[in-house]
């Protein structure tokens, strides 16, 4: 049989009461997955501090990501993609609420060495 044929930017539940995960794909050392947002932030006080890798892209929406360190968020829109080294703290600060944010996230093991080009 065929693999199936998925468009990455529906984002088929319209309203969702949390942020929706989705894997799209896994291997040895990493992984892919689609993130649905509406409305959704990090909560108050809590960081992303991850031990893998992660390179994250926005597909389609808008969000803002706090990065520790620095003075002010970052504004992410449709096309736009950071790296994140593992052990990088940041939270999501915001997410659009009127229009799902349909991110594509890939975790790395850090000991495979990803650089950022």
């Amino acid at each position: 049989m065929p693999p199936a044929t998925r468009n990455l930017l529906d984002p088929g539940v319209t309203s969702p009461a949390a942020e929706v995960t989705e894997p799209l794909l896994a291997a040895a050392g990493v992984r892919l997955e689609r993130i649905l947002s509406l409305g959704q932030a990090s909560p108050p006080g809590f960081w992303y501090e991850q031990a893998e890798d992660e390179w994250v892209a926005v597909l389609a929406g808008r969000a803002r990501l706090t990065i520790a360190g620095e003075p002010a968020d970052r504004e992410f829109g449709p096309g736009d993609a950071i790296f994140l080294p593992a052990g990088c703290r940041h939270r999501v600060a915001w997410t659009d609420p009127d229009q799902p944010t349909v991110w594509l996230a890939l975790f790395i093991d850090a000991a495979l060495g990803v650089r950022s080009t």
